[in-house]
Parts: C-alpha cells; sequence; structure tokens
C-alpha cells in the first residue's frame, strides 16, 4: 500500500498533501496539549509497532504482497490524533531511510494509512464498544474495526492508481503514471485485502490489545501512567520476528520499479510500455533501499534494519517528551 513516487501525477501528490495537512495540524496541536509527557514516549513506541508490522509482508492473491498497517490499534491504544502522528512518522522515516514508498506521495500513503485507517477504524470501533458492553464483544468489534479500516486504505489507494490514466496523458494518450485504470486497481487492490491482509491486520489488532491490555493496561487510550517494558519486550519479539516478511516472494501491486513494470503481467498481458512520468520522474536514492544493509545477509541486514527504525522512533520521542518538559518547567519560572 506504499505507493512510490512517480505512479500518481503532480497535482495528485499536491492534492493529497493538502487533503491530509488539515489532520497533521489538528493532530499536532491535540498531542501537544493533551498528552502528557509521561505519555509521549508511547508516541515512539506506537511509530515503532506500525513500523514493524509494515515490515511483514504477507503472500497474497495474485502473486504479490501486502502488510498490515497497525493504525486501528494505535488509534485505540494512544487515540486517533496520537495515531496519526505515530503513523505519519513511520511512514516518513520509511520512505527518507528505506525507500519504502514516495517522497511525492508522502501525503497520499499518508492520507491512506494514517488517517483513514486510524480515524475510520476508531469511529468503527467505538459503535462497537458502546453497544457491546464485554470484552469479547470488545474484540469483536476491534476485529471488524481495523479489518474494515485497512480495507477502506486499500480502496483509497486504488482509487488514486486507478484515476492516474484518466487525468495524465501523453501526446500519444499513453498513461504519463500509473497506467491501471480503476477496472484493474480497484480489484487488485482491494481483493487481496479482503482475502487477506484484512484479516492479518485483524489479527495483529486484536492479538497486540489483548497483551498491551494485560501486561500494561495504562498504555490503553487516557489511560493511567503506563507499564513500558512489557512494550519494549514486544517490540524486540517484533524485531526479531521481522524477516518473516522476507518469506513473502515479490513485489506488492503498484510498487514495481520502473525496470520491472513493463513485464508486469495482469490479465494475461504485459504492459509492454514504461510510463514516460514514472521513467523520467523524481527518484531519491535512500540510504538502506529495501531494508538491506551493504554487507549483512539479507535476514541479519532486514533485522538490523528493523532495530535501526525502532531506535530512530524511540530515540525522537524521548527526546521530545525531555524538550516538552524544558518548556513546561521554563513556562513555570517564569509565571513565578
Amino acid at each position: 500500500m506504499h505507493i512510490p513516487d512517480n505512479y500518481l501525477g503532480p497535482a495528485t501528490c499536491a492534492i493529497m498533501g493538502a487533503a491530509v495537512l488539515p489532520a497533521w495540524v489538528l493532530s499536532a496541536r491535540k498531542v501537544t496539549r493533551e498528552l502528557s509527557r509521561e505519555r509521549i514516549p508511547l508516541l515512539g513506541i506506537g511509530a515503532a509497532f506500525s513500523f514493524l508490522i509494515m515490515m511483514l509482508n504477507v503472500p497474497v492473491p495474485g502473486g504479490t504482497t501486502a502488510h498490515a498497517v497497525g493504525g486501528t490499534l494505535l488509534a485505540v491504544l494512544l487515540g486517533p490524533w496520537a495515531a496519526c502522528i505515530s503513523i505519519s512518522t513511520a511512514l516518513l522515516i520509511q520512505a527518507l531511510v528505506f525507500g519504502d514508498g514516495g517522497i511525492l506521495s508522502f501525503g497520499a500513503n499518508c492520507f491512506n494509512m494514517a488517517f483513514v485507517i486510524p480515524f475510520f477504524g476508531y469511529f468503527i470501533y467505538k459503535i462497537a464498544k458502546d453497544r457491546v458492553r464485554s470484552r469479547r464483544g470488545e474484540y469483536i468489534g476491534l476485529a471488524i474495526a481495523s479489518y474494515a479500516g485497512i480495507n477502506l486504505a486499500a480502496l483509497c489507494a486504488a482509487i488514486e492508481f486507478g484515476l492516474q490514466p484518466l487525468v495524465a496523458r501523453d501526446a500519444a494518450g499513453l498513461p504519463l503514471y500509473s497506467p491501471y485504470p480503476l477496472s484493474v486497481s480497484i480489484p487488485a487492490m482491494t481483493i487481496p485485502h479482503l482475502a487477506v491482509a484484512g484479516v492479518v491486520e485483524a489479527a495483529f489488532t486484536v492479538a497486540i490489545f489483548a497483551f498491551v491490555a494485560k501486561a500494561s493496561p495504562g498504555a490503553i487510550y487516557i489511560g493511567s501512567p503506563a507499564r513500558t517494558k512489557p512494550l519494549y519486550a514486544l517490540i524486540v519479539a517484533l524485531v526479531l520476528a521481522s524477516p518473516i516478511g522476507l518469506l513473502a516472494a515479490g513485489s506488492a501491486w503498484g510498487e514495481w520499479g520502473p525496470g520491472e513494470i513493463k513485464s508486469v503481467v495482469i490479465g494475461g498481458k504485459s504492459l509492454g510500455f514504461v510510463p514516460a512520468g514514472m521513467d523520467r520522474g523524481f527518484h531519491f536514492p535512500a540510504p538502506i533501499p529495501d531494508y538491506g544493509l551493504k554487507g549483512f545477509p539479507g535476514i541479519f541486514g532486514y533485522a538490523l534494519s528493523a532495530l535501526l527504525g525502532v531506535a530512530i522512533f524511540i530515540i525522537a520521542y524521548k527526546l521530545f517528551g525531555l524538550l516538552k518538559k524544558g518548556k513546561k518547567e521554563d513556562a513555570v519560572k517564569a509565571g513565578a
């Protein structure tokens, strides 16, 4: 679901960036004002959860791969506003450091995964929780919400892909960017998510929520001070499990590079050309592309990349918490 650069035209990228900007601004304000200094590190833990879950690729129908996101999980644990910030942070590091998702398409990816999933998923979860007041009912509602959230996000991505042949063509009438129309992109994206990725998302969400509810109930949205040791232990377990993502061979649908899209076979036919906008478009040289560290075997490089990403999130939000503490102390001194 990570849309690479040059699959969406510049106009679409600008529109999607503008669409998600209000969510970023409001989320940042909400988090800054309402989240206590003690709970700010949970944003880093949340970003780490989402980052690691997205590394666990699974094979889906059609010979491609997909992954869970953890958006509804973070919305329930941290609140949808904080989840938006955490997932956006995870997507930013994936794009800048690991080349997973585009720089120009960052707004579109955040709209789909950091806005649609947590807010829609949390909305469905709240409806279910308020009507079925039991632990079992809560888990069922959580599974339905997370399944619905990721599938709505997949539909949004499919529409963004499928609109490109309509809005951006060259003089010869060939698509400049994503070459697949809505009749191809929608089933190609939604069927694998309905059949596999949504189920994986629901399973991850319920399993991790159940663990957190038992080991660190204070981590749940508007909870008491959280016990972070069990959360860090879960992160370590996910880091160690991350190489499982290498078992799913092939690329996710719509994430092919310019060198391979020409020969991709869909509906029994290969595309036969490279869209000009994709061939001559913007290409960002990520320092650790595809989570592969030079000098390390695939499994170890993948796990070390997972560890590096986690370290970035944890350290960044620890520092942010300390900065907020410093500002609060300065304000108290100024008031005195």
